[in-house]
């Protein structure tokens, strides 16, 4: 951390910490050094830098002050939710002030009438189906993390999970949002209702990653909880033949809730840590699938789904219609990266996107690449839209092992580029993948995107650093080499 010691020697910080602390109080602000450890990364811990300042505002308005702050004195800034995100896009950068809007934890607004929640920021994702599953309605974005991620992040990630499939991404789920801009004044895009006149600007603040302001307040859509629910756990003597059930399935007309593979090292290690007791430790792979909507449809198409899994050779397959046995089911899938932990001192995750027709001909050339580098692939992915997640099993405490794990996973993403598929599905580029992404679009593609960017955020102080390609390498870019200060250790320097 000496690049930061040093701004930080040369910035005069006190008359900001006092300008900040006049908006949020003292306990706003976060300045002691051994504190703001804990904001040096996001889920993506590889890549890892202190920032100078953290703040903690609680309104819409204490935003909007934090952010005139910053603007005045040129000071740039990273918003930051949950810090779950697994691309960096958190990630703090030099002499920056860190946004975290954790203390912005209301539902402000529950109507169910008009079947939608406004909610802050720093809701919990999964706090929004508690708020209104007793009258019989769900959220439907359900990323793994969802009992600890923030809303704020799942926009500004533009967040899938395991439904995403049938029921779209997060930005298929908010109507409206409350921002705050790079210059600090508030607006209003959208509104209560699906179509607004104008330019759909929420469509553009979704999945921008926090180089367009920050969400205060989001409008979601929530959805009718269906008349019956079944999962099927089918497992496999390969992971091509659960593959091309999936293929088969789309194929049939058939649009699962959720279709999802896991390879048999994720299995194994989620047995190990989670213990379900449903998933068979000697299969090659297992395919997750749940159908929803009425009763006779499900019973149709649980039938249907049975014949083509047994077409493509699944040795068992498995149903479960009661909440308990399906909660079980999916609790597993939900704990896989956690589970990972269990394999290897680290690990690091790819968020792939490729066409589902591709899936067999990529898990092979994967497989040939973790043969190639040496290093174990664990694959757990969201199968119904090709959204690969690769998890790179390796021990950074290794001499140059992380270079050579970034290499292998930059091969996985230009892979799936290369057979027409995307470097993200919603993990977002942040810090990480920023490097690819000439490999996907052209240089005016690019230039188009940074004028949006400029638009919004002239200075470059929002979020700077991510998304778009700089001259340095992808890991030459994210990574700041922590070194540690001695005599500085635990000092309060303000």
């Amino acid at each position: 951390m000496i690049a930061i010691e040093t701004e930080r020697t040369e910035r005069n910080w006190k008359p900001v910490i006092q300008e900040f602390e006049a908006v949020l109080g003292k306990n706003g602000v976060v300045k002691r050094r051994e504190e703001l450890l804990v904001y040096e990364c996001d889920g993506l811990a590889s890549y890892r830098q202190r920032p100078a300042l953290v703040v903690l505002p609680r309104t819409t308005e204490e935003v909007a002050q934090v952010v005139k702050i910053c603007d005045r004195h040129s000071i740039p800034w990273v918003a930051r939710g949950a810090g779950t995100g697994l691309s960096g896009g958190a990630l703090p950068v030099e002499n920056c002030v860190l946004i975290v809007t954790a203390m912005m934890r209301k539902i402000l607004k529950v109507d169910l009438e008009n079947q939608q929640v406004v909610v802050q920021p720093g809701v919990i994702n999964n706090w929004v189906t508690q708020a209104v599953s007793g009258a019989g309605f769900y959220y439907a974005p359900d990323p793994s993390s969802q009992i600890v991620c923030s809303v704020g992040g799942n926009v500004a990630e533009n967040s899938g999970g395991v439904h995403c499939l049938k029921y779209g991404v997060t930005t298929n789920h908010v109507l409206g949002l409350k921002l705050v801009l790079p210059d600090g004044s508030i607006v209003d895009v959208g509104g209560e209702i699906p179509e607004m006149p104008g330019y759909d600007l929420t469509g553009v603040f979704v999945g921008s990653e926090g180089t367009l302001g920050i969400a205060t307040e989001v409008t979601l859509r929530i959805l009718k909880a269906p008349e019956s629910i079944c999962v099927l756990l089918a497992d496999f003597s390969s992971i091509e033949a659960a593959g091309e059930s999936v293929s088969d399935i789309i194929s049939a007309g058939i649009i699962p809730g959720g279709m999802e593979i896991m390879d048999n090292i994720s299995i194994n290690a989620v047995e190990d840590v989670v213990a379900t007791g449903c998933y068979p430790r000697d299969a090659a792979a297992i395919l997750l699938v749940e159908i929803d909507g009425l009763e006779v449809e499900v019973a149709a198409n649980k039938q249907r789904i049975t014949d083509i899994c047994k077409q493509n050779e699944a040795r068992k397959i498995t149903t479960a219609h009661d909440p308990e046995t399906r909660m079980k089911i999916w609790k597993g899938r939900k704990a896989a990266f956690a589970a990972a932990g269990h394999l290897s001192p680290d690990y690091y995750v790819q968020d792939g996107v490729i066409p589902r027709t591709q899936m067999a001909f990529v898990l092979k050339e994967i497989e040939g690449l973790s043969e190639k580098y040496g290093y174990r692939i664990a694959n757990v992915f969201h199968a119904g839209d090709g959204n690969l997640h690769p998890l790179i099993l390796y021990d950074n405490s290794v001499e140059g092992a992380l270079e050579k794990v970034e290499e292998l996973g930059g091969e996985i993403l230009k892979l799936c580029v290369k057979v027409g598929g995307s470097l993200s599905g919603e993990h977002g580029i942040g810090a990480d993948k920023k490097c690819f992404m000439p490999d996907m679009f052209s240089e005016v593609d690019l230039e188009t995107m940074q004028w949006v960017r400029e638009v919004f955020n002239p200075k470059g102080l929002a979020n700077p650093g991510k998304m778009f390609p700089t001259p340095k390498s992808c890991g030459e870019a994210a990574r700041a080499k922590v070194e540690t200060v001695k005599n500085l250790d635990g000092v309060e320097v303000f």
